[in-house]
């Protein structure tokens, strides 16, 4: 599936990414309140983490198998299979009163969440006109920053007025449209493409495209960052004494918001190092404002600082991958970013965790700058070695022209 016109504001685009939208608000609903859940239902906290590391390590596993899915079902079907999955799953939560019944079903997310996060990603880069894919991108992502900034907090009100029941029925009806805007979309069945006979691949190549092992790289170190802040975050407020920890993500999500209107057109029309460098630089202060935070004022300055950053980060590092492969590729591209991003997140959380519990939650952010500062210096010597190979190539050219 290619795209022909220079036009990004397309009805399939407009309902692709209102049915994200709804997927991703189906997830974040979940991670302030599943954790009140289990306690509630005589669960420990070692349960709490024993749940989020089952939903993740699944949705990674089945990306291994993105592939084989598209092979067999084509991107639109094995999209429908991934978000029917995490519709089951939603609607089951009702029955899950024991912690068992709850890693199961973590099980049937995780493998949904998987399947789908990596489809929405390929297929939307597809419907998106190469010459504004960044631009494209940065707007497909603006559904799930308004999911991360609105569904937490509906999850925690709906809990707090209503009940659990309510809050997984809110959020079977946020799958049940996702599946409907998704419906609507017209989304070519592209089974016949993937018809041919495929080589063998390692583990390695099925976890990653072999062609975007830098890339894969600086997703790493940058998923081990995100995962400092979107666990600690809270703790850290509590030991600066800062009184409100919502205040960050308020902040935060406001300049994700902003940024990724701005800096997607800026990578189509400039390229990658363009918005990736300042973004980094961005990011890193952001850590080392926040790692210093004793007011809400400097809080509320990293938390724009960190925004500023992830908000173009995030798509930038993404859109770069998708141009660097061919079509057939940018679903393993999309596995191979989500991959190193949770990877990243799940390993910081545990190895940021064991620093807190020795340096206190403030080195965790020092920790965290210190990484930002090996992405910008890995990818700015990246930068360095692309431009000189291809002021060689053209001299080269010249020469022999």
């Amino acid at each position: 599936m290619t795209t022909t016109t220079t036009k990004l504001w397309t009805k399939d685009f407009i309902l692709f990414t209102i049915s994200n939208t709804f997927l991703f608000s189906g997830f974040h609903i979940f991670l302030p309140t599943l954790p009140i859940y289990v306690l509630n239902q005589g669960g420990t906290s070692t349960d709490i983490g024993l749940l989020s590391a089952t939903f993740v390590f699944f949705a990674i596993l089945i990306r291994l198998f993105t592939d084989y899915g598209i092979k067999k079902w084509g991107k639109k079907y094995y999209l429908y299979i991934g978000c029917i999955l995490c519709f089951v799953a939603a609607i089951s939560y009702i029955l899950a009163t024991t912690v068992p019944r709850l890693l199961s079903l973590r099980v049937v997310h995780g493998l949904g969440f998987g399947i789908a996060t990596t489809l929405y990603a390929a297929i939307v880069s597809d419907l998106i006109p190469k010459s504004r894919r960044g631009e494209g991108i940065g707007y497909f992502g603006l559904g799930t920053t308004l999911a991360m900034a609105i569904a937490p907090g509906l999850g925690v009100w709906i809990v707090d007025n209503f009940s659990f029941n309510s809050l997984f029925m809110v959020a079977t009806i946020s799958q049940i449209l996702a599946l409907s805007f998704l419906s609507l979309c017209s989304i070519p069945d592209d089974r016949s493409v993937h018809t041919e006979k495929q080589e063998k691949s390692s583990l390695i190549d099925k976890l990653l495209e072999r062609r975007l092992l830098f890339q894969a790289f600086l997703a790493l170190l940058f998923g081990v960052c995100i995962g400092g802040v979107l666990n600690f975050i809270a703790l850290l407020t509590k030991e600066a004494h800062i009184a409100n920890a919502g205040a960050f993500f308020l902040m935060c999500t406001l300049c994700i918001f902003l940024s990724r209107v701005v800096t997607g057109r800026i990578f189509d029309r400039k390229g990658p190092a363009w918005v990736i460098l300042p973004g980094t630089i961005f990011f890193l202060l952001g850590f080392v404002v926040l790692a210093q935070s004793k007011s809400m004022t400097s809080f509320l300055a990293a938390s724009a600082l960190y925004g500023f950053g992830y908000g173009t980060i995030f798509p930038a590092l993404q859109t770069w991958m998708f141009n660097l492969v061919p079509p057939a590729k940018r679903s393993t591209a999309s596995a191979s970013f989500y991959n190193m991003i949770d990877i990243g997140n799940g390993v910081g959380s545990i190895a940021l965790g064991m620093l807190a519990g020795k340096l206190g939650y403030a080195s965790i952010y020092w920790c965290s700058a210190s990484i930002m500062g090996i992405f910008l210096f890995s990818y700015t010597w990246f930068v360095i070695q692309e431009k000189y190979a291809s002021e060689h190539n053209l001299d080269d050219i010249e020469a022999n022209g």
